[in-house]
């Protein structure tokens, strides 16, 4: 498991916003994950929330070149499978549940499960998790539960997701036990219906400039 805690930290690292992704039509994701990447957006999450999802993973994975591909919205086992034949690098999941940690078990790919509540937070914790997604943030208390968190589940690790914007992601980027933050505002619908790849980039540019 430590070594997975560190695979997952490693790519969580990358840059302060990791873009969290609903991709309708996969021939768009290439151009899309290379805008992001282009900014310094290197890890990037594309929800199985589409038909599109699994395809628009694969065709990341082997075409853009500097890119780490994860797969978020992972429900099950099933899900984690696919997700992982398609070649992503990490799993991201907005719950727990027994089937998808038996799979993260059972494979080499990481898994950053999603929290709510201080209960789950020990429950993963006993399973072996140091680092989770705290989902949805802003309405779960936002980054002054995330502070609360900070004394009593100490050693434990965020990326809090959900309401996130450029606006109030320093909030939780501040605190020592967030990471990263996860955050769609790097990818609006519109730049992406448009083809608007230099505005993406320059989004993920002022995204990324919040590490400094």
């Amino acid at each position: 498991m430590a070594s997975k805690t560190e695979k997952v930290l490693s790519i969580l690292k990358l840059q302060p916003v990791v873009p969290v992704l609903i991709v309708d039509d996969a021939k768009s994701a290439v151009n899309l994950a290379k805008a992001l990447v282009a900014g310094g957006l290197r890890a990037i999450e594309i929800t199985l929330r589409t038909p599109a999802a699994l395809d628009a993973i694969k065709a990341v994975a082997a075409e853009v070149e500097g890119a780490n591909v994860g797969a978020g919205t992972i429900l099950n086992s099933k899900d984690y499978e696919a997700a992982v034949k398609a070649g992503s690098t990490f799993i991201v999941s907005p719950g727990v549940a027994p089937s998808v940690l038996a799979a993260a078990k059972d494979s080499a790919v990481p898994l950053l499960p999603g929290t709510a509540t201080p209960s789950e937070v020990m429950t993963l914790r006993e399973a072996g998790y140091d680092v989770m997604k705290f989902f949805p943030a802003e309405q779960a208390g936002g980054a002054a539960m995330l502070k609360a968190w900070s004394s009593p589940l100490a050693g434990t690790f965020f990326c809090p997701t959900g309401g996130i914007s450029l606006k109030n992601a320093k909030d939780y980027l501040s605190l020592p036990n967030v990471v990263c933050v996860g955050g769609s505002w790097v990818a609006p619908k519109e730049l992406v219906a448009a083809g608007d790849w230099a505005g993406i980039t320059k989004l993920a540019s002022e995204a990324f400039a919040l590490k400094g």
